[in-house]
């Protein structure tokens, strides 16, 4: 197994753009360490193209930091919270429109450009920097405005055939009340992420929460609205996971994402309803770790796809490029 050559040094803009924010920054590998970082709002609302020229201005302030350092930039990676197809395309529009826009093509005319899922490059840095490098097969799942997943097998992110071989949480799961015989299709997305805990909160509360860190801290403070939206959420989101670990069997799980680290009652509830629902005995205890980048997971990530391609020697194990459906 080869080593990364600790006297070599590679810089790589990442980018992670999330539905709150978006998040740049210049990342030094083999460290992985962020020597410049920016955050500016992400705004969805206001349309994809705006997304976009607001993020091509911020990579391009990036690059202009990193030659201030008189540093090389040998690429922009760029992670985003939409389904990405194996040629870097984004073919969904659930909360950054970029489906259909030349996302790739407009960042590589300021540097090498590589355009993933934020979820997959969270997860291959945890499987090269943090959390995942002790494990050969492991799931690395995010929770926060949206929730997903990614498995990761010898510390590449497997993308499937298309690109969507993460979809955990934003699809109804269809069954039949055995009590009314309604018919029930509850989203998981509409339930457990961030956004879900404040709309549920708002509708039992008598005051409103704007954030889902209120939403926590008042289930910590004792409010019984509160608490049994958090309880609840982290419950259901123990019961995907736990089908997500019968179904792929890994060594472990990590959790990321700023909603999957929170802690508290969420987090025990999720533990807890996973463990409940993991089928074998064998798989029972298996380790559910927290992500051990934390929130720079995305950031990170989306700078080593650019070692991926460019340097795969730099990253632990020499590990390559995204495992793909065959």
């Amino acid at each position: 197994m080869s080593t990364p050559n600790s006297d070599r040094k590679i810089h790589a803009i990442g980018l992670d753009v999330g539905g709150t924010k978006i998040a740049g920054g210049l990342v030094a590998f083999p460290a992985g360490r962020i020597l410049v970082r920016r955050v500016i709002p992400t705004g969805p609302e206001r349309g994809g193209e705006v997304v976009l020229q607001d993020t091509l201005r911020l990579a391009e302030g990036l690059i202009h930091e990193a030659a201030g350092l008189q540093l090389k930039v040998s690429g922009i990676g760029v992670g985003v919270a939409e389904l990405v197809d194996l040629k870097g395309q984004v073919t969904s529009g659930q909360t950054i429109r970029w489906e259909g826009l030349p996302v790739q093509e407009q960042f590589s005319l300021l540097a090498p450009a590589i355009v993933e899922s934020d979820v997959r490059a969270a997860a291959l840095a945890e499987a090269v920097l943090g959390s995942g490098l002790p494990f050969e097969l492991f799931a690395y799942v995010t929770v926060g405005t949206g929730i997903s997943y990614s498995l990761v097998e010898a510390g590449r992110p497997y993308a499937g055939a298309r690109g969507n071989a993460l979809i955990l949480s934003s699809s109804p799961l269809t069954t039949t009340c055995t009590h009314c015989g309604a018919l029930l299709q509850p989203v998981l997305e509409e339930f457990a992420s961030g956004p879900a805990l404040v709309a549920r909160y708002n509708s039992q509360a008598a005051t409103r929460a704007q954030r889902a860190e209120e939403v926590l801290a008042a289930a910590e403070s004792g409010d019984s609205a509160a608490v049994d939206v958090v309880k609840t959420a982290g419950e259901s989101l123990g019961v995907s996971v736990g089908f997500l670990i019968n179904t792929l069997d890994p060594q472990a799980v990590i959790v990321g994402g700023g909603l999957g680290l929170a802690g508290g009652l969420y987090w025990n509830s999720f533990i807890n309803s996973t463990r409940r629902h993991i089928w074998a005995d064998t798989s029972r205890e298996l380790p559910i770790l927290e992500a051990q980048l934390g929130a720079d997971a995305g950031l990170i990530g989306a700078a080593a796809t650019i070692l991926l391609k460019e340097h795969p020697d730099l990253l632990p194990g020499g590990r390559g490029a995204p495992i793909k459906s065959s």
